[in-house]
């Protein structure tokens, strides 16, 4: 009886003392990382957009500050992402029986640098890239922005998971 009251303690307290974290976003961050920062990506893309810039830094942030635990920082964050876009454009897809254009497709391309200082051999540097495809006969103006908001959110889906997901 006594053997299974001690048996039963030690079981208990070897549950209690273990923990493990879930996390719904995916993120895997080590303790001793605090801070991130985000530099402005700029756009080095032939073809400019007008707010694509603000739009992925922005969007970035956002992404990381209420996906994590981490505090941003203006400057030399413990984490800290770097980039530029570096493509935008919109191509042919398609061609049709009487030879017009069937579909279109807006690409963005995204290159980032992340320097991880507390763990460097998870720092990366790296090219993210995403399209939106779209019926010739419509023009770029009229789903742009829809277009950009879906191409963002994967780009940032892609480096959110590259920076901070173990898998």
């Amino acid at each position: 009886m006594k053997n299974n009251i001690i048996i039963s303690i030690c079981c208990i307290l070897l549950v209690a003392s273990c923990s493990v974290k879930y996390s719904f976003s995916g993120a895997s961050i080590a303790p001793e990382i605090k801070t991130f920062s985000v530099a402005y990506i700029e756009n080095q893309a032939p073809t400019k957009q007008a707010t694509l810039s603000d739009v992925f830094t922005e969007g970035l942030k956002e992404k990381i500050r209420t996906n994590t635990r981490l505090s941003m920082v203006s400057n030399y964050g413990d984490i800290l992402f770097e980039g530029a876009i570096v493509d935008y454009s919109v191509n042919y897809l398609g061609v049709t029986a009487s030879q017009q254009a069937a579909s279109n497709r807006l690409t963005i391309t995204v290159k980032i640098t992340c320097k991880n200082t507390k763990e460097p051999k998870k720092s990366f540097e790296k090219r993210f890239s995403r399209y939106y495809d779209f019926d010739a006969m419509q023009n770029i103006s009229t789903i742009e922005t829809a277009a950009i908001k879906q191409i963002s959110d994967q780009i940032i889906e892609d480096i959110f998971l590259e920076a901070f997901a173990n898998w």
